[in-house]
């Protein structure tokens, strides 16, 4: 299905404003509540819209500290690749995986309360991934953009 700018329009909207009312939504992009409404419904059956969800406070929730992970695997066999997904994604302290084109064949996005707790992360789960021929951590000293919202063209 194409998007016309009505729907793109709404997915701007909704990206910035994810709880805003059905009502509300249909005001910002000019259309009654029912075309509104039936719209979203389609971006979200045809996947567009995969979810909503609440963005946390990091600070708050104890955990601010956020290090880049590379990783170099052994080998690029399909069954290491597979085994190295799987348990990466099981680690809950681990928000981003993914695999790379370049000198890393992954890059993990970790977050941790600070270095100790960062060091007992890198202890028990990243040093225990399958296949793992080689690491190295990048802490980010601070967070100068950030945002979850797509590119509406």
């Amino acid at each position: 299905m194409a998007l016309d700018q009505v729907d793109r329009r709404i997915l701007e909207v909704l990206q910035k404003q994810g709880r805003i009312s059905n009502a509300e939504l249909s005001e910002a992009v000019n259309l009654s509540a029912s075309a509104c409404h039936r719209r979203v419904q389609r971006l979200e059956s045809d996947g567009y819209i995969r979810n909503y969800v609440a963005l946390l406070d990091a600070r708050k929730l104890g955990v601010p500290t956020t290090v880049f992970v590379e990783i170099t695997l052994q080998t690029q066999a399909d069954e290491v690749l597979e085994a190295f997904e799987k348990a990466v994604a099981r680690i809950p302290d681990v928000l981003e995986c993914h695999l790379m084109a370049g000198t890393a064949d992954y890059i993990l996005k970790v977050v941790a309360e600070n270095t100790d707790d960062f060091a007992r992360i890198h202890r028990q789960h990243l040093t225990r991934l399958p296949g793992v021929a080689q690491m190295q951590s990048s802490f980010a000293l601070r967070t100068v953009f950030k945002t979850t919202a797509l590119p509406i063209n």
